[in-house]
């Protein structure tokens, strides 16, 4: 519609019948624009009598009316849905009410569904699936749980219903859900049984082949050929794996080196290396508390020179914890076992299959090379033996060893199956 006014100065608004009515009052201001026209009120927009407009041309209650019309138009910010126990934000009631109905895989869940908690069941469902999708971050395991209730739901709903359709979503739900759950044991290196994971791995199939990789940069470039020099170089090669430069206390050389840890530290500064800050000395080192580390610096390991391996501060940190838990191990201990035997039971645990066996299944066979093993340890091969023999009486490995055909064939203990590097 048009407002204007007409010959003797009276408004009038045209309407779909191009007609003039003289039932508009003019308000205020109303023939320049600053004013209000004023329409019927009648209930439908008929064509009642319009309210009375008093002196001065403003309607009683027009100011609360312009209140409300301006707090109507700026958007209000919606509180943000609590979310239930099991972290799913709760529907309101209103919306179901509106028509929203509950849906979970595609399907509406009736209103009426009997008995009342698998309804509720269903419903959650649909709302804890569509959580998961809004996640940043995959989370199998919890994939494979949502997957596990929707087969016992919808299992329950065939029964209830009759329906043969609903069982075989049920039924795809439990092939889902086991499928899912043998992916994430993939991806963390775990096997998987009839009853879950069997075991729960330090180290995951992708960190077991850089710890392998790491182990093999030390067979082959220990600038010493002892056992303890040999020990330190890991340790500290995996301190210092990232950047080159890494922090080591007086505690963790002498867990590591025991008596001789002064020695060792020393002579690898003297063929260059490990570097110490000018003002520390290898006794300094020794002194070091956890508060105030030592400071260390492996030059082959620097990011300016080709360096062996690449890792992230992830596999950096749980690589030298799965090492500090092995070289500490508590019956290792307890057996006082030397550095060689420690050491084979660092190369024997990250040359193990995830059932304990030792070695690959290639083409030489199972086992490992007597030869190589040897060279790692800072051992003779015809040694090797013995200090296998050590593992065993500390309970590291299950059974009594064999070394014939120059290979070394063993099966991790159960207890130490976690520290399998799966091959």
């Amino acid at each position: 519609m048009n407002a204007g006014t007409g010959d003797g100065d009276e408004l009038f608004v045209d309407g779909s019948d191009r007609g003039r009515t003289d039932r508009v009052k003019a308000g205020r201001g109303a023939a320049t624009g600053g004013g209000t026209v004023m329409f019927s009120d009648a209930p439908g927009g008929g064509s009642g009598p319009a309210p009375a407009v008093p002196a001065g041309g403003r309607r009683p209650g027009a100011a609360s009316d312009a209140a409300g019309a301006r707090a109507a138009s700026v958007p209000r910010a919606r509180p943000t849905p609590r979310p239930g126990p099991d972290g799913v934000p709760a529907k309101s009631r209103k919306a179901r009410k509106a028509g929203q109905w509950a849906k979970v895989a595609q399907r509406i869940v009736p209103d009426d569904l009997q008995p009342e908690v698998l309804r509720v069941e269903l419903t959650e469902l649909g709302d804890a699936f569509r959580a998961y999708q809004r996640r940043p971050e995959p989370d199998l395991a919890v994939l494979a749980e949502l997957h596990d209730r929707k087969a016992r739901a919808f299992a329950r709903w065939a029964d209830v219903t009759g329906d043969t359709s609903l069982q075989e979503e049920a039924d795809r739900a439990a092939a889902a859900a086991q499928t899912t759950r043998e992916m994430d044991a993939n991806r963390h290196g775990v096997p998987v049984g009839e009853d879950g994971p069997l075991v729960e791995r330090l180290l995951t199939r992708g960190q077991g082949v850089h710890l392998r990789d790491v182990l093999e940069h030390v067979r082959v470039g220990s600038p010493l050929p002892e056992a303890e020099a040999r020990l330190a170089v890991l340790m500290l090669t995996l301190r210092a794996a990232r950047a080159g430069t890494g922090n080591v206390t007086g505690q963790d050389l002498g867990g590591w080196l025991q008596g001789d840890a002064e020695r060792v530290l020393q002579e690898l500064v003297d063929v260059g290396w490990l570097l110490l800050p000018e003002d520390v000395t290898a006794d300094d080192a020794l002194m070091s508390r956890p508060e105030e580390p030592a400071q260390i610096t492996v030059p082959t390991l620097i990011p300016t020179q080709p360096r062996p391996f690449f890792f992230g501060k992830v596999t950096r940190a749980r690589l030298s914890g799965w090492a500090q838990k092995v070289v500490g191990d508590r019956k290792l201990r307890k057996k006082k076992a030397g550095t060689p035997t420690r050491l084979l039971a660092v190369y024997t645990a990250a040359h193990s299959r995830p059932d304990g066996r030792l070695g690959g299944a290639g083409e030489d066979g199972d086992g490992l090379a007597l030869d190589t093993v040897a060279a790692f340890c800072g051992l003779r091969p015809e040694d090797v033996a013995e200090h296998a023999g050590l593992l065993v009486a500390a309970g590291w490995l299950a059974e009594e060893v064999d070394t014939a055909g120059e290979r070394l064939r063993g099966r991790l203990a159960e207890r130490v199956l976690p520290l399998s590097g799966l091959l």
